[in-house]
């Protein structure tokens, strides 16, 4: 879409949930020729991976908790968040407003309401957050990640636009690139994460389960897992008790290499490892936060699930006699993986930066565009999944 360069604001929560698919779709419209501003909280101003030209504003932005007594001291800071967030809008411009949940994105959409700003909420889960769900009826639109949204009111359907949750380039990448080979005899290469700080439930689970796999598999696994510092070496012990080889650390560099080689994921439903793995096409055991708000980790899993991709096991249930069933089941002849990572692969969405581009310049441009992809390209990702592994044997 061309057009005159235009000033967007996106607002969002410190969190790297809510905060990178912000980073994304400003990177997305600063290649476009606009400008963009970040309104966010003091640890949004901090977090890693800040594009250089992203100027980032911090707001006051209360906390509604659970306890009546510091709502009072919330709302105030709410309205002295939309004041600044007013006054940014009077020197910047904008043709439109992004929020992408956290409470720092509530002064900056209430200030676009009352300047008569064009707005926009991008919900990452398959729960509408608490900040969206106030949000959804000031709004322009809404875009979504999921099919289904779980607390969206009916009277909002009409603003939903599908777009998916942005991820990184490096594994935008693998898209185009065939699911690793995988044989009878072959290795069994498994990626074992818990979110950004490693879950224990993994640590404590995770090892015994693969040991408990019938011998001719577990002959055959390689193991990559991301742990907590504190539990590693007693982590690298259970796998050296149990014979099984595995590459451990707190942090990889190169995730999304790793995503590359694996043939199945085993960790948490969190919006960006639903996002990457279903653009990666990797099948995968899941095991949603059970303190997850509105246990929204849950209805994460539900399309990869329904689609054949994954496989999600609640926590209480998460033992290590279930998992190494779940992984016999996935993994004991090659071609029940290979179709659950085209099932995963199906329900990828990769466009969704420049679909979300696309929705946000539509403001101050052409007509709002409708960017609505509800299973109208499955016969497409079908065709070019099959294309892909087909380019891949010759």
């Amino acid at each position: 879409m061309s057009g005159a360069n235009r000033h967007f604001v996106l607002a969002a929560g410190g969190t790297g949930g809510h905060l990178l698919p912000a980073f994304a779709l400003a990177t997305e419209l600063d290649r476009r020729g606009h400008h963009v501003a970040l309104v966010t909280d003091e640890r949004g101003a901090q977090l890693p991976g800040k594009p250089d030209f992203l100027p980032a504003h911090v707001i006051p932005a209360g906390r509604f908790g659970k306890n009546p007594l510091g709502w009072i001291a919330a709302a105030r800071a709410v309205a002295e968040g939309r004041r600044m967030a007013l006054r940014l809008f009077d020197s910047f411009a904008p043709t439109a407003v992004v929020g992408f949940g956290g409470y720092p994105s509530l002064p900056a959409l209430l200030a676009a309401t009352s300047a008569k700003v064009p707005s926009v909420i991008h919900e990452q889960n398959a729960v509408l957050g608490r900040v969206n769900r106030l949000l959804a009826g000031r709004v322009d639109a809404i875009a979504t990640a999921y099919p289904e949204i779980r607390r969206l009111k009916p009277a909002h359907a009409g603003k939903v636009h599908l777009i998916g949750n942005p991820v990184r380039p490096e594994v935008l990448a693998l898209r185009d690139e065939p699911y690793p080979h995988f044989s009878e005899d072959g290795l069994l290469r498994v990626l074992v994460t818990g979110g950004s700080q490693g879950a224990r439930v993994m640590s404590e689970v995770v090892p015994d389960g693969l040991a408990m796999l019938q011998p001719a598999l577990r002959a055959r696994l390689q193991v990559t897992q991301q742990c907590r510092a504190e539990d590693i070496e007693a982590v690298r012990q259970r796998y050296r008790s149990h014979d099984i080889p595995a590459e451990l650390g707190t942090y990889f560099e190169d995730m999304a290499g790793r995503l590359a080689d694996a043939h199945l994921f085993i960790g948490r439903a969190g919006a960006s490892t639903i996002a990457e793995l279903t653009v990666a096409g990797r099948p995968a055991i899941l095991v949603p936060l059970p303190i997850a708000t509105d246990d929204h980790q849950a209805a994460n899993t539900a399309e990869m699930v329904q689609a054949g991709g994954a496989r999600m096991i609640r926590q209480p249930a998460f033992t290590a006699k279930e998992l190494a069933k779940q992984i016999q089941a996935m993994a004991q002849h090659p071609q029940t993986l290979a179709n659950a990572a085209h099932g995963a692969w199906n329900c990828g969405r990769p466009r969704a930066t420049e679909d979300l581009a696309d929705l946000v310049e539509s403001f101050g441009g052409d007509a709002l565009m409708d960017v609505i992809r509800v299973g109208g390209d499955s016969a497409e990702r079908t065709a070019g999944y099959a294309l892909g592994t087909a380019r891949d044997s010759v």
